[in-house]
């Protein structure tokens, strides 16, 4: 470590764990991996979930560098990068050990932090864990503490606007856009910039209002309809938006965010089964985040037995949907047979992996809940013709790691926007019961 300008990241194991890639992100500062934190990646190698993924990942990308030994003075990590060092335990100093056990692995990575810190004065050595609780601990006693930020993130309005609200449009092109179904051209509405690909907008001007959206290819301004799809009809303008998104075929990505009760995942499931004949399969999956970060095993049951609460809210919005209808209906038939030949599967998240996601309607719920490198993952292997839909609520994330800007949800929605195959809308208003909406409001 000679470089007296360049700043030392000692990371903690959480962060490897959520992006097995994070060495190659602090441009040409050095790295250090407590030894500390390799002993607690092998507790998560075993798995089948993205985050067993992640520690195997991460141990293949360290068995790159490492050949027979590893010099004193670091490993390059590549051109334009810095020197990656693994530290070895460090003595608590007097400071620390009035403080903090000399048990807890958080705490030994902290004496490392300490150590560093006080061997390089000249330098900045900054802690970097995705837990809020050590990031105040390292600050407690003088280090230098953050959040990984690489992939947060920066400006949240992209995700809180979803929908523009013009006001002083002209009544007149108002009056048209319900007369020319085609749409009118976006350059004789004089809007101060383009919208962006995909954009929803309701539009005002005097005593009237439309609904509408923009095509980005064909640069065109159209009316948006209210449809009713599956015995389900959108009860706001934001429902009518997601609908409007989830049928159109040239959308094959989408993201609705809201809070429970919005009809996020309802409405997405409506739409599959109103398309069902244009896809191979349905897949309906939401990834599992055990209560108090146990892992299934400590359930009673079989698979099946273990799985079944986390799945029940999907079930729920397969049953809404059924009750639209008669029991013996030709469309509670059609779901039945459907479920039953597995062509529409609901299903954890953990199980699609392996599966071919070619000619798939794909909704993924509690995509809060994800790492944006799990969402990556799920979109990178979508094959030709697949539609994924991902929602969820950015507000109430179960994982102690992610947050409303670190998560792969908001991450989705803030670097897709303005793609062409792309649609966002956030819901705002809750369709559950007024019961439910004052709940979530004010509780």
């Amino acid at each position: 470590m000679k470089k007296p300008n360049s700043k030392i990241f000692i990371l903690d194991t959480n962060v490897l764990l959520h992006d097995y890639s994070c060495i190659y992100h602090f441009q040409d500062n050095d790295i250090v991996i407590p030894i500390v934190a390799l002993e607690e990646l092998d507790r998560f190698k075993k798995g089948n979930d993205q985050i067993n993924f992640n520690a195997r990942e991460f141990t293949r990308e360290l068995d790159k560098f490492i050949a027979k030994e590893i010099p004193a003075d670091g490993i390059p990590l590549g051109m334009g990068k810095g020197k990656l060092f693994i530290e070895t335990g460090k003595p608590f100093s007097k400071e620390l050990q009035e403080s903090f056990s000399e048990h807890t692995a958080d705490h030994r990575i902290l004496s490392i932090a300490d150590y560093l810190r006080n061997k390089y004065p000249k330098r900045k050595v900054i802690l970097v864990t995705k837990d809020i609780n050590l990031r105040v601990k390292a600050k407690s006693v003088g280090i230098f503490s953050d959040d990984y930020t690489t992939d947060k993130v920066q400006d949240m309005s992209t995700i809180h606007k979803g929908i523009e609200k013009k006001d002083n449009i002209n009544v007149d092109l108002i009056n048209r856009l319900y007369q020319e179904f085609d749409g009118i051209p976006y350059e004789e509405f004089n809007f101060t910039k383009e919208p962006v690909a995909h954009e929803y907008m309701i539009l005002k001007g005097d005593n009237k209002s439309v609904l509408a959206h923009y095509d980005p290819i064909q640069k065109l301004i159209s009316r948006v309809e209210k449809k009713r799809i599956y015995g389900i009809e959108p009860r706001n303008a934001e429902q009518t938006f997601s609908l409007d998104a989830l049928l159109r075929p040239e959308i094959s990505l989408i993201s609705l965010t809201g809070k429970a009760g919005t009809g996020k995942t309802l409405l997405a499931l409506a739409a599959a089964l109103q398309q069902n004949h244009m896809y191979d399969q349905i897949f309906l999956a939401r990834p599992i985040v055990p209560l108090a970060n146990r892992d299934l095993g400590f359930l009673p049951g079989d698979v099946n037995e273990k799985i079944g609460p986390y799945m029940l809210p999907l079930y729920d919005n397969l049953g809404v949907i059924k009750h639209q209808f008669s029991s013996n209906s030709k469309e509670v038939m059609r779901i039945e047979e459907m479920v039953k030949d597995e062509r529409l599967l609901i299903t954890p998240l953990a199980y699609i992996r392996g599966r071919s996601l070619s000619n798939i309607f794909f909704i993924v719920d509690e995509a809060q809940n994800l790492t944006p490198h799990e969402i990556k993952t799920i979109i990178t292997r979508a094959g030709e013709g697949t539609k994924i839909i991902f929602t969820g609520d950015i507000h109430q994330i179960d994982s102690p790691y992610l947050d409303t800007m670190s998560n792969g949800l908001s991450y989705l929605t803030d670097k897709m926007k303005g793609q062409n195959v792309f649609a966002h809308v956030n819901l705002l208003k809750g369709e559950r019961s007024t019961l439910a909406e004052l709940a979530s409001d004010l509780l």
